[in-house]
Parts: C-alpha cells; structure tokens; sequence
C-alpha cells in the first residue's frame, strides 16, 4: 500500500506575513500536518496487519483511527493550497456565479462562511463543499470528519484548531477567520476544485 506523505509547501513559510505568521506555518505544516500524515500510515499498517491475521477486533479503533488522521491529513492538503501571498478579494468567474447561485450573493455566502467557522465547537473547519452537480454548501465540520457529508467535496478549508492561529491570535478566532478570507484565501485554486468536482 503506498505511504502518505506530506505535501510540500506551495509558497515559503513566511510568505503570508503579516495574516499568517511564519512560526505558525512551520510548525503547523511541519509537525501538525506530518503527525497526520504518521498517524494515517501506522493506522494503514495496522488494517493490513489485521486483514493478513483475519483478526478485526480491534476494525472499530482502526476505522476511527484513520477517519481522523487521514480526515487531518486530507483537510490539511487543501488547506495550504487554498492560500496564496496577496489573497483575499472576491472569486469570479463560474465559482462567482456558482456562489451567487447556491447562496444568493457572495456576501451572504461569506457571512454564513465566518459564522459557521466562529462558531465550531472545539477544534474543526468551516468548510466549503460543492457536489457534482455544482451546488455548494458551507459545512461545520468538527475534528477531521465529524460532520463531513457524504458526496460533498471540500474545495475551500479554514482550519480552527487552536494550533492553527494560537501563536498570532491567541483565543481571538474570529480575527484568523477574517484574515484568511480577507487577505490569504487563493480563490483561483477554490475555482480549479469546484471544475474538477463538478460533472
């Protein structure tokens, strides 16, 4: 079975100074994001060493196991593609109108976003998810993959776990919130996600 592994970053670790500190991103990207990515793999290995033995008794831990690190893993990917230096601003374009259609205009899509985001319990994600059809929603997913549905694709993450802002915005979520989707979120790649979903 072919090991996970982590992606590198796409930009350097200081380029979304000032939004995003480069503290943060190193040791976001490389020790949060790398647990992730181990704790897919020793829970893939332990699958295969259980499918090989014919013993599933412990499937139930297993199957949670790599729900959430590889949910951790997956979210992750996205999410350091879904910034850019200079972000920020408004899509256009076919995610523009797909957005205007499934939310009415991309102010109420954006207020819905922050809310949603601001109000997870605990660690998760606001995330938007679109469908093969083109419809989005706006999830509020906790942990990895707790509220994650079915055939919904993420193709724009915001990350809440406190590891992810702390350094720079300490209990202040919704500054973090409004810095990523006012100055870093890279609406070209949330376009390129939604064309490869959509069928």
């Amino acid at each position: 079975m072919r090991k996970a592994e982590l992606p590198p970053l796409p930009y350097a670790v200081d380029a979304l100074e000032p939004f995003y500190d480069a503290r943060t991103v190193e040791l976001h990207h490389g020790k949060h994001h790398q647990a992730y990515v181990n704790g897919l793999n020793a829970a893939l290995d332990k699958l295969e060493a259980a499918r090989a033995a014919g013993d599933f008794a412990a499937i139930k831990h297993l199957a949670r196991e790599v729900a959430f690190h590889g949910g951790g893993h997956l979210l992750h990917s996205i999410f350091w593609t879904n910034m850019k230096p200079g972000g920020g601003g408004t899509p256009t374009g076919e995610l523009a109108a797909a957005i205007g259609r499934s939310f009415g205009s991309f102010a109420a899509f954006s207020a819905q976003l922050r809310a949603a985001t601001n109000a997870v319990e605990g660690s998760g994600w606001g995330i938007l998810a679109a469908e093969p059809s083109g419809e989005l929603a706006v999830l509020q997913v906790e942990k990895h993959q707790n509220q994650l549905l079915p055939g919904w694709v993420p193709i724009l993450v915001l990350d809440v776990w406190e590891h992810a802002y702390y350094l720079k915005y300490q209990n202040r979520r919704a500054e973090w919130v409004d810095a990523f989707l006012d100055h870093l979120v890279n609406w070209e790649d949330v376009a390129q996600r939604l064309a490869a979903t959509v069928r």
